[in-house]
This record gives structure tokens, C-alpha cells and sequence, in this order.
């Protein structure tokens, strides 16, 4: 309804035009039906959530006004006095009802702790039992809630009142009718149904002028007229290849379409610009600017000749101005394609330097070489290697299969071969031939390539069927040795290839092969890594009933690295907890961790406690960085020189050599061949269930640098291993008792049976190797059954993006949310929240939940210095033993028992104590007030005594000694089911014994 403040129009005419904003079948009439039915939701939306919006407000205010009136009342001076005295109803009844009628509510009652009411409303009520439970009330909480009560549903605040010694005398409850608060929620309605209907007014309005703008804009056009025009205009502009302008009378440039801006030359914002102003050449612009007529008029236009054809625009519609066509007419488009080409192909090469080998992954080298020559080069692009080269191997030259990695520029399923499938090449073809040469080879057309076509007639008719015609085929070599071979094809619409398209794709084929090498060498040195990590990791955690253990690791994308854990049983069925981290990633990081694991498991076989241990380990690793600092100074000839840096001289902690190894020889144990030549705890070897870890793909920008002095892979092996970390936990399930100490590693987190989370506060040393000789602090917690320890390594609370308090919070949460979990569910839940996307170091995690040996599986006695007294002891452990149903080691137990009681009446000190355990084996434990420690022999034939602990070596499964701080303990171990090893008194090692003493012995 345009232009009526100008013009009159009849009422037949206004009916049509309002007919025409109105009608659905044109665009401003599709967008007001679409734009009304959307404003009338919005606006009922709107009313509908303000009105729930007051309905909850009012409900705020109840509870509000509630709470204030309880808390007032609780809290108004003589309320408590009064609730004590002798009639509490006399005392609250009448200020009751004065506060409740000056608040506005419907009741404020008080009553007793034991739920009799003091005060109502209704004095019937009064001396009654309050319904409903208020026991948080009673136990110190103010309490709102919307309940049930004698006046219906109602908004009711329960308010404690204490004494001045804080005990609750009594409880004051107020509470207003829901009735109420929807009767407060109904006085607002009016106003809001006002608001919506002045919005829905003003939004119709807001529409209806929007629709009549769109209307004079459309011209009143429905949808498919205006998609017919825009798709012939789309077709002008892009798939005409004449060039098309449309110039205004004022000379300035309205609308030109793909070719004619290709032809030109013209800037991306050409449009609305003068042509004069568009850099042409001055006659080209003379003419389009002139708006003359002109047919088939060549003018220059930078290195083309173009046949200019310019018509007005005003007879056929429009405003005034000029439509301009072009065509090109270069006679030497020939000649000049050629340069265009040598410079695109030098382009390319240029491109190919720069994408191809990005990464060290021989697949995504391969796929860089298709991406790049598609559609530069050639139409489809394949790429085949062989398979020693996939994994990382050298091919041997000998004829083998090839594998496809990578297709470009056909659809997936029209490929002959498949990504990942095998390809064979018949004998005779042109293929093999060049394979077996060494040399590119060029066939022209396919269709008459018979020896071709004869190695698979189906699959190269499917290549034929989708137009390709022209191939050549590149072996990639490198080091003059053929790794694979690239595929290039041309469809029949492309110019067929000629000996300058061979030898720019035998140079295209020779820089992606030194890539691929790379990555070849790469894959080898990673997966000599991953074999040597894999080695080195517990490969299963031992059987043991102390705890229910669950574990991961996760390598770091970047490359193997130096995190470990361990699980290891020991006397007394305790278990020790190992979580340590190797700073760094590569081959030195991996070999490292496996060299400080096996030192850990040979000073647990001592029974170390965690505190003297991390103090050997730290000397240990002290004196391996000293050694290498020292060999990292050596000459090529050999010949010592000072190393750059020296690590300071440490002091040396008790107990150690000269050399660095403990006494016992522990420590030159840990430098040997690496945890696979070390048995497991119980003397078994362990299956391998560490996760598979595939290459990462590190950059390597160029591609002709060798991957086998990658850092990623190696490390830097003089670098010692100084900053090493380790948290060492004992746990002993019959007191329940764990002992913790750490050197430089983050603390464990502690989820008790309740579902709370802490952190233990365990003393922090510096990290391994950065001890100086000094003391290991350690921490005792004792911990109910169920708790969960988790040990972790700082990666995963740790990265680029993320803090280390962020990190520590977020575990927190997530050990928080279901305290019921199991350590396996535990594991699984922490790494789906905290796993980074992209982690760039390892990440180990163990999580135990502590069990413990129930009483009635301990025994244990006092022994007094009288020898007298080993009789009663062993008979009251033979009881023991058959209560537990163990006769069956009956005997045996009662020798060991015999032996090492009298051992230590004999030569120990009081307090002497013996312990039985009944575990996954029989643990007898006899323990002293003396640090001497028993050693084994082989008695002379003319000794007296010295065989007694030959026979219980000889009786039981495993027997030890260790210290505690009041003396020591000698235990044994006997397998429940009598079984003894080989060569002991069940297995013919009895005959041996007895040799032992032969009559002419004797």
C-alpha cells in the first residue's frame, strides 16, 4: 500500500494491493504468516513464563516472610525462657498470635522438642503431637519446606531455639497457605496480560510494516518466480564462459560475472566502481564507459584480445545503462598456455616441498602426495607401498604385494582397489616392468594397453567405464631402493600425458619418497621404543587379597616416556604401591624407567620401609647421573675428558658401597638387563596386558632430515635421569594401616568408604637424585575398609591448558561424584573427565580399594623367656590350625613354629610375639626385641646345632626377616594346600635331609 499520502486509489484497487501482502502464495505474504505465527507464540510464551514467574515469586515471598517470622519469634528475647518454664502455653500463646497476625500469617506455632505443640491458632490443637518428621530441625537447622498441614498446604519454616548452652528447648514453626501465595500470584495477572497484549500489538505492527518493505522489494514475486530468476541469474554469473557486464548511465560498473572478471582481471570489488577506475586498458575503457553501441569490437586486455559487443539496456526494462558481452579471441592462447603451465608446474613442486612430509606417518605421507597433484597434475592420484615399509622394515628388493594407502579425485567406491587393499601386478605388465627397473612408465592410452588390461579385465574395465584413459605410474625410490609406487590418471576430458607431464611426476614421485623413507626409518625407531617401554611396564599385577587394584596408562602423543607403576606383594600380606615418572620422553626415558622399577623391586624384596628406600633410590640414581656425566666427557678415541657439568658430591646414605650399590647388592641389580629378565613378586613370570601404543605423528618440516636422531624417540642420553619422581606406599590389611613418603611426586588422593575426598599431607623430598643424603619423611594413616587410594603421575592432573590446582579440583569432583565405584569403574570415570585431547605427557593411574584380614584369621601370642614355654605356644597354634581347617600343614607348621620360637627365647630379647595369619598362605611371624639378624648355613657334620633354619627354609614356601623399630621379625610362608617346591621334604627333599646325618656322620 505504497504512495497513498501521494496518490488516490479506489477501494477496489486498495483491496488488491492488501490482497497481495496477504496472499501466501508470494514471499511477503509467506514471511507475515510466518512472522505472525511466530510473534504470537513468543508473546504467549512470554505470558505464560511471567506468569509462573510470579506464581514462583510469590511462593518466594511466602517462604520468605516465613522464615523472617519464625527466626524472629525463635529469637525474641524470653522465647527460650519461656519455652523452659513451667507453663510454656500461658507464656507464648498471646505473643504467639500478636506475631502471627502483625506478619500476615497463618499459623506460628512453638512446641516442645518432643513435638507437643505449645502454641496454634486453634487452641484445640495446643498440647498435640506436631505431625510430620523435624528431625533436621531438632538436630540445629532452620528448615523450609512446602508440606501438608492442619490449614492444608502451606510454606512452613521450622526454626530451632537453643539455650545460651546451645540444646534445642523447643522449635517455632511458621507457615502461610499456598492458597495464598496463587491469590498473590492472581492480583498480578491483569498486569501481565496487559503486557502481552500490547506486545503482541506492537509486534504485529512491527511485522506487518516489515512484510509491506519485503513486498515492494519482491515486487511481489512468490517463491518459485524468484527462484527462477536468481537461478538464471547464478548461471550468467558463473557458467557462462562469455563474459557479461551491466554498466549504469553514470559510467559505474553494476554487475559482471565470472569469465568477464577472469578476462579483466577486474578486483574483487569492482562493482559500483567507475571502469575508468578499474585499471583497463584506456581504450577497453573508453568504450565501456562511452555506452555507445558496439559489436564485435577487439580491444586489449592485458595479454588477451577480446571481442567487445555493447547493447542498451533501456528498451528492454530497468534503468538506463549499457549490457556488455566479451569474448576471447587470442590467436596465441597456444603459446602462452604453455609458459602458463611450466610456471603452475613449478608452482607445484613448490607446494609438494612444502606439504608433503609435514608428518612422520608414512600414511599421511602418502596421502599428502594425492592431495597435492589432485587436480593440479592429475585427475586421480593412488599411492601403493609395500609392506615391510609400513612397518618401518627396508623392503629386500624381492616381489611383494602392495598395499593401497591412499586414493584421490574419484569417489571411494569407484576405486579399483580400495584403501588398505593388497595389489598384485601380473608378470609382463608395464607396471611390473618399471617396478622391477626402477623407472617411471607412460602409457598414453589405456585402451590399447592390452598387457594392462590382462592383469585384472574386470577392475581395469571399472577404470575404462569411468573415463580414465591416460596413466603413469612412478616408482617411489629412495636410497636406490623402491618403497612403493605412485599412480597418475587422466579422464578422457584432460589432455592426454606427454614425456614432460613423465619426468615432472618422476620429480613429484622422488620428493615424496625421501618423505616416506622418513617416516619409514621413524616408524622403525618407534616401534623399537614401544617394544622397549612395553619390556619395561608391568606386564600384570600379582595375585594378593591385601587390595583390589586397578590400573591405566596412557602414552603421551609426543612419544613414549618414562611414567611406571607397580604392585608388590610383600611379607606379612602387606603391599607395596609404586607410581614414578622419568622427566622427559623417548628411548632414554623408557630404558631409564625400567632401570630405577627393577631397583625398586629388589629394595622392596629387603622390606624396606618407604622412607629408607626412596633414600637408597635416590643415592642410587645419584651415582648413575655421576657415572653418566662422567662417560658423556669421553673423546671418539676414547679418552676421558671433563664432562661439562658434574653433578655436586652427595652424601652417601648408610648402608651403600663406594660405587653407588647398596649392600646387599640391590642397586647393582637395578642396572641390569631391565624388568623382563626380573621375575615377578611371587616368582612368576607375568603376562603382557600394557595397551597397545600406536606411532604419533611428529612434524618433521624437512624431508630430507633423518628421523633417527628424533629427540622424540632417543631422548638425550646424557642427560642422566635426574628429576626423576616416585611415591612409595606400604599397606598392611590387618591393622589397616598404610605408610606413605615421596620424592618429588604429586600426593595420592584418598576416597573414604563416606564418598569424601582429601589429599593426605605427605611430606614432599626433593626429586630422585636431588636428595642430597637427606631424610625421607613418611606419613601413617590408618583407613577403614573400602577406602580407595589413587596414585597418579602429574600428567594427568597436568597439561598446556590446564594447572595443576584446576587439575587437583577436577579429580576431586570426579572421585566425589559416586563413592560406590569399583576401581576399575574409578579409572574409567576419572579419565573420561580428565583426559586431555591431545596429552602431551604420560599418564599412569592405580587405584586400590583396602580390604581387611578379618580377626578371626589372626592369632597371636606372647611368649616368655622360659623354653619351658614352647611347648603351650605350639599347641595353642596347632588349635588354632585346625580350627581354621589347616591340619593338613599341621606338622609342618609345628617344626618351623618349634624352631623359631626357641630361637628367640634362645638368643632374642622380650617382647617376643607370635603372629599367625591365615591369607591366600599360612604366615607365621615370630618377633623379638633384637636387631640380630639370622643367617643361613650349611651346618658341618661335626656342629651341634646351625641346621634349624636349613629345615624351615627346606619346609616352607618363603622365609625372611625384617626390621621394625622395636627389634625384628622372622616369617615364613606355607602354601595352603601343602604343596612345597620342587626338592623340598614333599618332592624327595626329605632323603636329603636326611643324609644330612648318616650314621657315619654321627
Amino acid at each position: 500500500m505504497e504512495n497513498f499520502g501521494r496518490k488516490r486509489y479506489s477501494r477496489r484497487e486498495v483491496g488488491r494491493r492488501l490482497r497481495s501482502v496477504l496472499s501466501v502464495h508470494s514471499v511477503a505474504g509467506q514471511v507475515l504468516a510466518l512472522q505472525l505465527a511466530l510473534v504470537v507464540l513468543l508473546v504467549v510464551a512470554a505470558g505464560v513464563a511471567l506468569a509462573l514467574q510470579a506464581q514462583q515469586a510469590s511462593l518466594e515471598e511466602a517462604e520468605q516472610r516465613s522464615a523472617v517470622a519464625a527466626l524472629a519469634f525463635a529469637h525474641a528475647p524470653g522465647t527460650a525462657a519461656a519455652m523452659q518454664s513451667a507453663d510454656p502455653t500461658a507464656r507464648l500463646q498471646p505473643r504467639a498470635e500478636e506475631a502471627r497476625k502483625e506478619a500476615g500469617l497463618d499459623y506460628l506455632v512453638a512446641f516442645s522438642p518432643a513435638g507437643i505443640r505449645w502454641t496454634h491458632p486453634n487452641p484445640q490443637l495446643i498440647g498435640k503431637q506436631v505431625p510430620g518428621g523435624y528431625g533436621p530441625a531438632l538436630a540445629g537447622r532452620t528448615v523450609t519446606s512446602t508440606s501438608t498441614s492442619a490449614f492444608g498446604r502451606a510454606v512452613d519454616t521450622t526454626v530451632p531455639v537453643k539455650d545460651p548452652d546451645s540444646r534445642v528447648v523447643g522449635l517455632v514453626a511458621a507457615g502461610i497457605k499456598v492458597q495464598r501465595t496463587n491469590e498473590w500470584a492472581l492480583q498480578r495477572l491483569p498486569l501481565l496480560i496487559g503486557s502481552a497484549a500490547g506486545a503482541l500489538v506492537i509486534g504485529v505492527g512491527g511485522v506487518a510494516l516489515v512484510s509491506r518493505r519485503l513486498r515492494r522489494q519482491t515486487h511481489g514475486l512468490d517463491p518459485a518466480e524468484m527462484t527462477r530468476m536468481y537461478d538464471h541469474h547464478d548461471a550468467v554469473l558463473h557458467a557462462v564462459r562469455e563474459g557479461v557486464l551491466i554498466i549504469g548511465s553514470d559510467g559505474r560498473l553494476l554487475l559482471a560475472n565470472d569469465e568477464a572478471r577472469r578476462l579483466l582481471d577486474l578486483p574483487d570489488d569492482a562493482e559500483h566502481r567507475r571502469v575508468t577506475e578499474l585499471g583497463l586498458e584506456p581504450g577497453t575503457a573508453a568504450l565501456l564507459a562511452s555506452g555507445r553501441a558496439a559489436t564485435d569490437e577487439v580491444h586489449p586486455a592485458g595479454d588477451r584480445l577480446l571481442a567487445v559487443n555493447i547493447r542498451p539496456t533501456a528498451p528492454y526494462g530497468g534503468p538506463a545503462g549499457t549490457a556488455v558481452t566479451l569474448r576471447d579471441t587470442t590467436e596465441l592462447q597456444a603459446l602462452t598456455g604453455k609458459a602458463e603451465v611450466a610456471q603452475r608446474r613449478l608452482k607445484l613442486l613448490y607446494d609438494a616441498g612444502m606439504r608433503i612430509g609435514s608428518t612422520l606417518d608414512v600414511a599421511r605421507t602418502a596421502e599428502e602426495l594425492a592431495s597435492v597433484a589432485v587436480p593440479r597434475f592429475a585427475d586421480v592420484v593412488s599411492v601403493e607401498l609395500l609392506e615391510p615399509v609400513l612397518r618401518g622394515d627396508e623392503p629386500t628388493g624381492e616381489h611383494a604385494p602392495m598395499r593401497r594407502l591412499a586414493v584421490r579425485g574419484v569417489p571411494e567406491d569407484s576405486a579399483v582397489y580400495r584403501v588398505g587393499e593388497h595389489i598384485r601386478f601380473v608378470p609382463g605388465s608395464p607396471i611390473t616392468a618399471g617396478i622391477a627397473g626402477a623407472r617411471p612408465v607412460l602409457v598414453r592410452d589405456l585402451r590399447a594397453e592390452h598387457a594392462w588390461r590382462a592383469q585384472d579385465p574386470v577392475d581395469t574395465q571399472r577404470i575404462l567405464d569411468n573415463g580414465i584413459r591416460s596413466l603413469i605410474a612412478v616408482p617411489l625410490r629412495a636410497r636406490g631402493v623402491v618403497l612403493g609406487l605412485a599412480n597418475f590418471w587422466r579422464a578422457e576430458t584432460s589432455e592426454v600425458f606427454g614425456a614432460e607431464d613423465l619426468s615432472f611426476a618422476e620429480e613429484l614421485a622422488a620428493r615424496a619418497a625421501v618423505s616416506i623413507d622418513n617416516a619409514r626409518r621413524y616408524t622403525r625407531e618407534h616401534a623399537t621404543t614401544i617394544t622397549l617401554q612395553r619390556s619395561l611396564l608391568p606386564r600384570a599385577l600379582p595375585e594378593q587379597s591385601a587390595l583390589e587394584v586397578a590400573h591405566r596408562y596412557l602414552p603421551a602423543q609426543a612419544g613414549v616416556g618414562g611414567d611406571w607403576f607397580d604392585l608388590i606383594p610383600l611379607p606379612g600380606a602387606r603391599v607395596a604401591l609404586v607410581v614414578g615418572d622419568v622427566v622427559g620422553h623417548g628411548l632414554h626415558a623408557a630404558a631409564t624407567m625400567g632401570r630405577l622399577r627393577t631397583a625398586v623391586l629388589n629394595f622392596s624384596a629387603l622390606d624396606l620401609p618407604p622412607d629408607e628406600l626412596l633414600g637408597h633410590l635416590d643415592e642410587l640414581v645419584s651415582h648413575i647421573d655421576t657415572d653418566e656425566a662422567r662417560t658423556g666427557g669421553m673423546g671418539a678415541d676414547g679418552e676421558g675428558g671433563e664432562p661439562a657439568s658434574r653433578p655436586r658430591d652427595r652424601p652417601r646414605p648408610t648402608g651403600t658401597t663406594a660405587d653407588g650399590a647398596s649392600a646387599d647388592g640391590a642397586a647393582g641389580a637395578a642396572g641390569g638387563t631391565g624388568p623382563h629378565a626380573v621375575p615377578g613378586p611371587d616368582g612368576s613370570p607375568t603376562p603382557d596386558t600394557s595397551p597397545d601404543l600406536s606411532p604419533a605423528a611428529s612434524p618433521d618440516p624437512d624431508p630430507d632430515t633423518s628421523p633417527l636422531g628424533d629427540e622424540t624417540l632417543v631422548g638425550d642420553s646424557s642427560a642422566g635421569i635426574t628429576g626423576a619422581t616416585c611415591l612409595y606406599v606400604i599397606y598392611d590389611p590387618v591393622a589397616g594401616r598404610v605408610t606413605l613418603a615421596r620424592a618429588g611426586h604429586p600426593g595420592p588422593a584418598l576416597v573414604r568408604p563416606d564418598g569424601s575426598v582429601s589429599f593426605p599431607d605427605v611430606p614432599v623430598s626433593p626429586p630422585l637424585g636431588l636428595g642430597g643424603g637427606l631424610p625421607v619423611e613418611t606419613v601413617d594413616l590408618t583407613l577403614p575398609e573400602g577406602s580407595r587410594l589413587v596414585l597418579y603421575t602429574d600428567g594427568l592432573i597436568e597439561d598446556r591448558e590446564r594447572d595443576i590446582d584446576t587439575g587437583l579440583e577436577l579429580l576431586r569432583s570426579t572421585l566425589a561424584d559416586a563413592p560406590d565405584r569399583s576401581p576399575e569403574q574409578t579409572c574409567t570415570a576419572v579419565l573420561d573427565a580428565m583426559l586431555p585431547q591431545h596429552p602431551s605427557d604420560d599418564i599412569a593411574l592405580l587405584v586400590a580399594r583396602t580390604k581387611l584380614l578379618t580377626p578371626d584369621r589372626i592369632a597371636e601370642w606372647e611368649v616368655p623367656s622360659d623354653p619351658a614355654a614352647v611347648g603351650p605356644v605350639r599347641a595353642a597354634c596347632m588349635r588354632t590350625l585346625e580350627t581354621w581347617g589347616l591340619d593338613e600343614i599341621g606338622f609342618t607348621t609345628e617344626l618351623i613354629l618349634s624352631e623359631l620360637i626357641t630361637n628367640a627365647i634362645r638368643y632374642g630379647a622380650q617382647p617376643i610375639r607370635v603372629r599367625l595369619l591365615h591369607d591366600r598362605a599360612l604366615i607365621c611371624e615370630v618377633s623379638d626385641g633384637t636387631s640380630a639378624s639370622p643367617h643361613l648355613r650349611r651346618a658341618a657334620t661335626t656342629d651341634e646345632g646351625g641346621r634349624g633354619l636349613f629345615l624351615v627354609a627346606q619346609f616352607a614356601q618363603r622365609w625372611g626377616t625384617r626390621y621394625t623399630p622395636s627389634g625384628k621379625v622372622i616369617w615364613t610362608e606355607q602354601t595352603l594346600d601343602g604343596m612345597r617346591t620342587p626338592g623340598g621334604p614333599e618332592n624327595g627333599g626329605i632323603d636329603t635331609l636326611l643324609d644330612q646325618w648318616d650314621e657315619p656322620a654321627l
